[in-house]
């Protein structure tokens, strides 16, 4: 199994923090403890995307409530208009949200609710830039620690420009995710590594996200490329739509980032009080997939 054996936090480190709750654990340490506690069982840590506000403000909470006890990480996604970087399943989802008036402060006030229903799972808000920028980067950056958010990642932010707000991310010991795509030259992905909080998001696909069939060809080429110039662990998100397609995946990278499927999944219940099942459901074979790579420990 391949797995990221580069990862820094030593593992006394990881035992003594592994049960530190959201008033004692900063958002960093939160999520380097995800990846060790994955590393630990010998598998990637499993990050589903949920749309804050899909279907409506109070489904979307008991589905977030409902998936996290198998997930390792949670990237919640903040509603936008033109989110160019989502296929037509991500896009549909915040349409509706929109519809619904969600805003950023909407997404603030629901994370603030799941911590406050017992959701401890570290999460991540998937937002673009203008709408955060419109916010206030340093309002953002503070309501969102204080709602218990660990991280941010923006998609179509350039690393080159995401100075201010990864450094306004730092100084509340949280994190901002930079992308790494297949086409990344040498000099972004240089860049990047030098930069890594937390994790990098590697996009396995050229293009926007959506349930694809296979895993494209030169993705391990990709993944080995950036392995070897950061310990950071590696999270692989973008068109992994099936447990079988995540366990690929996850015998590749530290992380497994699933989102369109898994609204596919909550779509393809016509009841709205069966769809929290249905997500949790999806979210368990996903996990059952990738604790299927685990070995036997070496004696």
């Amino acid at each position: 199994m391949a797995y990221n054996q580069h990862c820094t936090m030593p593992p006394k480190l990881m035992v003594n923090t592994m049960h530190m709750n959201d008033e004692t654990a900063n958002g960093r340490m939160r999520i380097a403890t995800a990846f060790q506690t994955a590393l630990a069982r010998r598998t990637a840590a499993l990050m589903p995307y949920y749309t804050l506000g899909y279907p409506d403000r109070a489904a979307s909470l008991d589905i977030i409530a409902a998936i996290a006890p198998y997930s390792d990480l949670l990237e919640l996604g903040i509603p936008f208009s033109d989110p160019l970087a989502d296929g037509p399943t991500i896009q549909h989802s915040t349409q509706v949200a929109l519809e619904q008036g969600v805003t950023v402060a909407d997404c603030l006030a629901m994370v603030r609710e799941l911590r406050a229903r017992g959701v401890s799972t570290p999460c991540l808000l998937f937002g673009y830039y203008n709408p955060l920028l419109a916010y206030g980067l340093p309002r953002l950056v503070a309501d969102a620690h204080a709602a218990g958010v660990q991280g941010f990642i923006v998609p179509d932010l350039p690393p080159e420009e995401a100075a201010e707000l990864a450094q306004l991310a730092a100084a509340r010991e949280m994190v901002y995710v930079y992308f790494l795509a297949p086409t990344s030259n040498p000099g972004r992905i240089a860049h990047v590594t030098a930069r890594a909080q937390g994790f990098i998001y590697l996009v396995s696909v050229t293009g926007v996200t959506g349930a694809r069939s296979q895993l494209h060809a030169d993705l391990a080429a990709f993944v080995a490329r950036v392995r070897s110039q950061t310990a950071a662990p590696l999270a692989i998100g973008f068109g992994i739509s099936s447990p079988t397609l995540a366990a690929a995946v996850g015998e590749l990278a530290d992380g497994v980032i699933v989102g369109s499927a898994l609204i596919n999944a909550v779509d393809a219940v016509a009841d709205a009080a069966d769809k929290p099942a249905a997500a949790a459901a999806f979210v368990r074979a996903l996990q059952i997939a990738l604790n299927k790579l685990a070995a036997p420990a070496q004696e």
